[in-house]
């Protein structure tokens, strides 16, 4: 019988995931924690106060559990990184040694989200490969390939079952996003419906890897899953669906809302979204453990827009 622990459960990604792992595995055996008390729509399930820093709390927990499984989602993101850099880095990375050292110690297999923030401005652009250079410029992709590393090298010297995507940018319906360069592309559905204009805080040609949760939820679980005599890739492996642009994503809202209005004033994320690739080439993850994606554009939007009518309409 499977015992999970999802560290940052009431984030944009950790909220979508303990649902999909209770539906998988059963409310009771998936144990949602966070530094705070839980989001309204985790909270009917087991949930645990949890600083991902505090590591004496941590094996608590893992001792009076005995969790076979760990996904630790927690993290200060790319923008919010910049503006704290030394708060980001403490937590990022200490937080991810914790976990690793639970793995090392009890057992357990471990998740941990990498992203493109690891790549960097003299990375290739298209089709950036699994291995490339990768100089990032900022907190967040510096911690983040940091943490691959160190996922590697507690593979290899403690047998650590550990496992990593390095994740596009995220778009989802059910939580707000948590500080991220790409949220703009959640963002802009959100003031469509509430008949808003939309300043967008990157260029309207910014082209950006992007990827609908349920594609994201599904990769994990599908590399979670996946033979471990399979995987090849010990650090984190590329992950792709899409790519587009704000204007691009605009125009495929307009199709539902001719009457909503765009406008672009870059600011500092506009530079760290300069250092990131264009599109990615993940034909590693699709040879190692079949993964596909399912949703383009026009499907993400046309989800986003159903979903979010759903809840913002009736508030009108």
């Amino acid at each position: 019988m499977e015992k999970i622990l999802i560290i940052g459960a009431s984030g944009q990604l950790g909220t979508e995931l303990t649902l999909k792992l209770r539906e998988l595995f059963g409310t009771e055996n998936v144990i949602a924690s966070d530094i705070h008390e839980p989001s309204a729509i985790i909270k009917d399930g087991p949930f645990e106060l949890l600083d991902a820093t505090d590591k004496n709390r941590l094996i608590q927990l893992t001792e009076q559990y005995q969790f076979t499984q760990i996904y630790h989602l927690a993290a200060i993101l790319s923008a919010k990184g910049e503006q704290n850099p030394k708060f980001a880095w403490d937590l990022n990375m200490n937080s991810l040694l914790n976990v690793l050292d639970i793995g090392k110690d009890y057992g357990s297999k471990i998740y941990w989200p990498s992203s493109i923030a690891v790549f960097g401005p003299d990375t290739p652009r298209d089709d950036t490969p699994q291995y490339t250079v990768m100089n990032p410029d900022t907190v967040y992709g510096i911690s983040k390939l940091a943490g691959e590393r160190w996922c590697k090298y507690y593979y290899k010297h403690y047998g650590v079952d550990v496992r990593s995507l390095r994740y596009p940018g995220l778009i989802g319906y059910k939580s707000k996003p948590g500080g991220g360069t790409t949220d703009y592309a959640v963002d802009i559905f959100w003031k469509a419906i509430s008949d808003e204009s939309y300043d967008c805080f990157l260029r309207e040609d910014a082209m950006l890897p992007m990827m609908y949760m349920d594609d994201a939820v599904n990769a994990t679980i599908q590399l979670m899953q996946a033979d471990p005599e399979k995987l090849t890739v010990r650090s984190s492996y590329n992950l792709a669906a899409m790519s587009f642009t704000p204007a691009m994503v605009y125009e495929a809202i307009q199709k539902r809302y001719p009457d909503f209005k765009i406008s672009y004033t870059p600011d500092f994320r506009q530079e760290i979204a300069d250092g990131w690739p264009n599109s990615i080439d993940d034909s590693q993850a699709r040879k190692d453990w079949n993964w596909k994606p399912e949703f383009d554009l026009k499907r993400l939007a046309d989800t986003m827009l159903m979903h979010l009518e759903e809840i913002l309409v009736p508030m009108k």
